[in-house]
């Protein structure tokens, strides 16, 4: 292979619409009609050619179709619109600067391993990447002065081809980045930003492009550079790629590369936002930078917890990143040689004794001050997974909160709806603070109308569906006949099912084919119809999922299933996009609780088709029985999985036999009116409470701006309040041993009367610690038999020293009615802790 250097050529454009380049390069497109419009009107052929590539597109069109547009007075009407509408976008005031504006120039960087943002863009596998994108577009349209930092994926995630015998075939392309919506770093000095990050043996080198969303950027790294070894050049070739060395390879690029890549850019972020556990190595960065510049190891830990925040994506153990002490110490040691930390001492902090590994959500978890699951119901999950390195808390206080995903608004929602809402409901109908009031307004849209959206949704849909099976056996060479059949592949009446997700094997995508002459039954019935469609990606070292997409197309080929069971290949953004337009019902069977969140079906809320799932992820916040369908009952975290596949298998056949089916097809003048409320209760659901509007702004109120906050103290105080805090952590360390509850005396009888108080008085010995550094508490909560549930605290008061080291509380407890267990133990307390376990000690009464 020889060297050579690449240039794009542009057509000159003409300049009364010259700014389609502009706007061709900024991600603004992808969630406005018209905008994207400007470049479809020049050539819809070439448009759908290119994969609704803006800059592809001005790569090879003609240049007399731009000049016959730039004399056009519908088409410069149209582009002076959305210029107008482009720039108000850009220079308006919005919700950050409203409603805090102190904050409005502190920036928040996000850090994710991909970035779903449009289908022109392929360096995303899934819902991680579609809500890191999500997150970036609503953080630009609240104001949000947000980086993203990522890799840039010479070859992407992959491309899915089924072969002839039903096997999912990757295909990895060569993504020409000069022809995506992307532009290299180029610094004051007219050279292109790079960064060097070390690895074992040798300094490795990327490129950092920079991907503009609105008014906020994301920056990624590529290190597919001629100087860099032909292995190293392979380090962001592919999306999880590769074995344990290239992920842990392609993590320290994300996580230190991705720090020196904002340095090198000068930008100087007030938050840390680590999403997903990749990332977590910007800690190690972060510590070397405030090492090397003379502050101690210890205050720099605490100064980096300060104000980064880590996000937890998966309850499933495989989404974890884990590597071998080996491995680790291997590519650490010389990154670890300049954190005034030994190599040791850090893996330790990511060090999972019980599995005897490197676990890379661990190190985050450690590593940061603030840590979040993505569902009530995952937050909840995820502290009983990581209790076992927190031994002395209750399960609800491991220091793990929630806030629940949501989708971006604008990008998901399909414009005919848009359309329908601002003429009912106007202007700002799915702004932060207004969504509520004026959603309720939906009841003004009549029924007719919302039905009739839908379908013309949903024949867009089947066409859409019928051109890709199209393409699919045009690509397996089947015959005439074979083509032919697939004009008839679904019926637009029909209710139609939508299942398109990762194809992970915990996602249970075949468990509606568990009765098969049933399914036949309810898929065959002549005067009510059902149909399903399924799409989506197994990983490609899945053999379990891919198993399931091989089921899947030999059950679609069976005759009783045949036009009725489809499968779409290579499952993308803009797939994702038509399906949940169109679809009737949106299914979801995850094992309980594996799902984390579950963005897909939000998507499809907001477009009014109905989601029927498993009380998991974001489903029981959702769900109120008037918006969709449950699938079962809530799961029991002592699930026995065959029990929970009979269980699920049986109520999902319940629920489609005697309320999905039944409700869609009864009709009054040709509308299903009691379909279409849920319809509409769906749609306010979603919009109201699933949008990353909701989401980004809840980031911002209870976690970004208490670390803007935080980090301030820290660094106003010249470390002075890190130091403090490293100091008061390591005193308590060293002396909890001491601290012991040792007597306690109560009033509490077994049977009390409603409005008594419980009073209770406790010596407590803190040896050499005084007592103004810990907090003694009546700790009470409901007697779940063996442990207290929704645990609640009440402070007891010093009443004096009783000895060396030992001191008498006091505290008194106004009693409601109800059963509930109560108890006294200690914890350390001081002013700058992030939360009530920061330093995750206690100490309770053995027994009174």
């Amino acid at each position: 292979m020889f060297y050579f250097r690449t240039v794009s050529v542009n057509p000159l454009l003409p300049e009364r619409i010259h700014r389609l380049r502009e706007l061709s390069r900024n991600l603004w497109f992808s969630w406005n009609q018209q905008a994207r419009e400007l470049f479809k009107d020049i050539d819809p052929r070439l448009w759908e050619q290119v994969g609704h590539n803006p800059v592809k597109l001005l790569l090879q069109v003609r240049r007399e179709d731009l000049d016959r547009a730039s004399l056009d007075g519908t088409y410069l009407s149209k582009y002076d619109a959305v210029m107008s509408e482009f720039d108000k976008y850009m220079s308006e005031e919005k919700w950050l600067q409203r409603l805090h504006p102190q904050y409005k120039k502190h920036v928040i960087a996000y850090f994710s391993a991909e970035f779903g943002l449009h289908e022109s863009c392929p360096v995303y596998s899934g819902g991680l990447g579609v809500l890191a994108g999500d997150h970036a577009k609503s953080a630009s349209d609240l104001g949000l002065p947000l980086v993203g930092v990522g890799l840039m994926y010479r070859h992407g995630y992959f491309n899915q081809r089924i072969d002839r015998d039903g096997w999912q075939q990757a295909i990895y392309p060569d993504l020409n980045f000069n022809e995506m919506p992307v532009m290299p770093v180029v610094g004051a000095s007219g050279l292109e930003t790079t960064v060097a990050v070390e690895y074992p043996g040798r300094t490795v080198f990327a490129r950092v492009w920079e991907v503009k969303v609105g008014l906020n950027r994301i920056f990624l790294l590529d290190s597919d550079l001629p100087l860099n070894l032909k292995e190293d050049r392979k380090i962001t070739g592919q999306l999880y790629g590769g074995g344990s060395k290239n992920r842990i390879a392609q993590e320290i690029m994300l996580g230190v590369g991705g720090v020196r890549a904002l340095k090198a850019i000068g930008i100087i972020p007030s938050v840390w936002h680590i999403n997903e556990g990749h990332a977590a190595f910007l800690t190690l960065e972060r510590m070397r930078e405030m090492v090397s510049a003379g502050i101690p190891a210890s205050t720099a830990r605490d100064a980096v917890r300060s104000n980064t925040v880590f996000t937890t994506h998966t309850p499933v153990p495989a989404g974890h990143d884990v590597f071998d002490r080996s491995i680790a110490e291997r590519y650490l040691q010389e990154l670890c040689r300049d954190t005034g930390m030994e190599c040791e001492a850090f893996i330790e902090q990511g060090w999972d004794v019980q599995q005897g590994e490197f676990n890379m959500t661990l190190l985050a978890m450690r590593m940061t001050g603030y840590c979040n699951g993505v569902s009530k119901l995952h937050g909840e999950v995820s502290r009983h997974m990581f209790h076992r390195f927190y031994p002395g808390l209750s399960v609800e206080e491991v220091p793990i909160t929630s806030v629940t995903n949501g989708v971006h608004a604008d990008t998901w929602i399909a414009e005919t709806w848009k359309n329908v809402f601002e003429r009912y409901l106007g202007q700002g109908w799915a702004e932060p603070g207004n969504a509520g009031d004026i959603l309720n307004q939906l009841n003004e849209i009549p029924d007719r109308e919302i039905w009739e959206v839908h379908n013309c949704l949903k024949n867009a849909m089947v066409q859409f569906v019928r051109e890709k099976l199209r393409e699919q056996k045009y690509q397996h060479r089947e015959t005439p006949e074979a083509m032919a059949e697939v004009d008839n592949a679904l019926i637009p009446g029909a209710l139609t099912i939508g299942f398109a997700r990762r194809f992970a094997t915990y996602k249970r995508a075949t468990l509606i084919f568990s009765e098969q002459d049933r399914l036949a039954s309810i898929l065959n019935n002549p005067d009510r119809p059902v149909q399903i469609i399924f799409a989506g990606k197994a990983h490609p070292a899945d053999r379990s999922g891919m198993e399931l997409i091989r089921c899947i197309l030999d059950y679609a080929q069976q005759e009783h299933f045949r036009g009725k069971v489809v499968f779409l290949e290579d499952y993308d953004i803009n797939v994702a996009r038509n399906l949940v337009h169109g679809v009737d019902i949106w299914l979801n069977t995850p094992v309980w609780p594996m799902e984390a969140s579950g963005t897909s079906g939000m998507k499809a809320a907001m477009n009014g088709v109905l989601h029927c799932s498993v009380l998991d992820g974001w489903w029981p916040e959702g769900y109120n029985g008037k918006n969709g369908f449950s699938i079962g009952r809530p799961g029991d975290m002592q699930f026995n999985r065959s029990d929970q596949d009979r269980d699920d298998t049986r109520n999902l056949y319940r629920v489609l036999e005697e309320l999905v089916i039944p409700l869609y097809y009864e009709r009054q003048d040709n509308v299903p009116t009691r379909w279409v409320a849920m319809m509409r209760e769906s749609i306010r659901m979603a919009i109201e409470h699933f949008s990353t509007a909701r989401m980004v702004s809840e980031y911002t109120e209870r976690l970004y701006i208490p670390a803007i906050d935080r980090g301030i103290a820290f660094m106003e105080s010249g470390l002075e309040v890190a130091e403090q805090t490293g100091r008061f952590k390591k005193f308590m360390q060293e002396n909890w041993h001491h601290v012991r509850v040792d007597q306690v005396a109560t009033n509490g009888k077994w049977n009390m009367e409603a409005g008594e108080e419980l009073e209770l008085e406790s010596v407590v010995k803190l040896g050499p610690i005084s007592p103004g550094s810990v907090t003694v508490e009546i700790t009470f909560g409901d007697d779940r038999g063996g442990y207290l549930d929704h645990l609640k605290t009440r402070p007891m008061d010093l009443q004096g020293q009783v000895g060396e080291g030992a001191y008498r509380f006091m505290g008194r407890l106004p009693l409601g009615q109800g059963t509930f267990g109560y108890t006294v133990r200690v914890r350390p307390d001081y002013q700058d802790r992030v939360a009530m376990f920061d330093t995750p000690l206690v100490r309770w009464a053995d027994s009174f």
